[in-house]
């Protein structure tokens, strides 16, 4: 992890990761999915610090939150929290797949915290099983093919990252919280409430996501009234790991028109 492109920081008992803590714009704001790390945006993060922003993730506490926090509602408070502590005043909210789902919600519940906002593969519309799925065996053979489901190609899906799953589906502890986080997803439908995101936002979306498909873009897009989508082929749900030269490029085009290029940009 010494080579890893950002530092990891706590603050008041929050780990999280950071890169370019010394520009003025507009901060970037990521949060990862249930399953996720930091590690997720491990090609962003570098991406978006070179070009003069200041970029932000949160470990989230997924497998550590009190069992009666176990819900979505539980981890907005907390980025609510993180940010408040942070002194994050306005910033850029980006989420993937679960993340997305907070984001959004955050979104609702703090509009004037919130400069704009990417979603990509959210949850909050609906979900095609995979999260229940994946956690009823520990056998390399059966998860396999669930896994895949992740990624348009499957070459990502490594013995390594299955090692990973089984790690965490094995622990009592973090699979009791996870089943409660795939319910509270299943049962919270945020679509009649879109029309309450103010904010900018860009939809990023892989052509062929099998686990928030394509007509879960469309219906972010058609409910949030200043939002565009763009389209990313060959592509599953993470399209930030799948396709990360496209998903930069088009992230920092979104930034720039939104929140504006850096200072330190302007200025070379």
């Amino acid at each position: 992890m010494a080579s890893a492109p950002y530092e990891i920081k706590e603050i008041d008992g929050m780990r999280y990761a950071e890169a370019g803590a010394d520009s003025t714009a507009t901060p970037v704001l990521l949060l990862h999915g249930m399953m996720g790390t930091v590690d997720n945006w491990e090609h962003l993060i570098p991406a978006v610090a070179q070009a003069g922003y200041r970029i932000i993730c949160p470990v989230l506490p997924m497998y550590t939150i009190p069992l009666r926090q176990a819900h979505l509602q539980g981890i907005v408070d907390f980025v609510h929290r993180f940010t408040e502590v942070l002194g994050l005043e306005r910033a850029v909210v980006t989420g993937n797949s679960f993340g997305g789902h907070v984001a959004a919600m955050y979104a609702m519940q703090f509009p004037e915290r919130v400069e704009a906002m990417v979603l990509s593969g959210a949850s909050g519309i609906y979900e095609v099983e995979m999260s229940s799925s994946v956690m009823r065996r520990s056998d390399k053979n059966y998860l396999r093919p669930r896994v895949e489901k992740t990624f348009y190609d499957p070459v990502h899906v490594t013995d390594e990252l299955l090692d990973d799953v089984i790690d965490i589906i094995t622990d009592r502890e973090k699979a009791i919280r996870l089943i409660k986080f795939a319910r509270a997803v299943e049962k919270t439908s945020i679509k009649d409430q879109l029309d309450q995101i103010t904010a900018p936002t860009l939809l990023i979306w892989g052509k062929q996501d099998e686990i928030t498909p394509p007509d879960v873009a469309e219906t972010f897009h058609a409910g949030i009234a200043e939002s565009e989508l763009h389209w990313i082929d060959e592509c599953g749900h993470v399209p930030m790991q799948e396709q990360p030269g496209m998903f930069n490029r088009v992230f920092l085009d979104f930034l720039r028109r939104t929140v504006g290029a850096p200072q330190e940009s302007l200025a070379g």
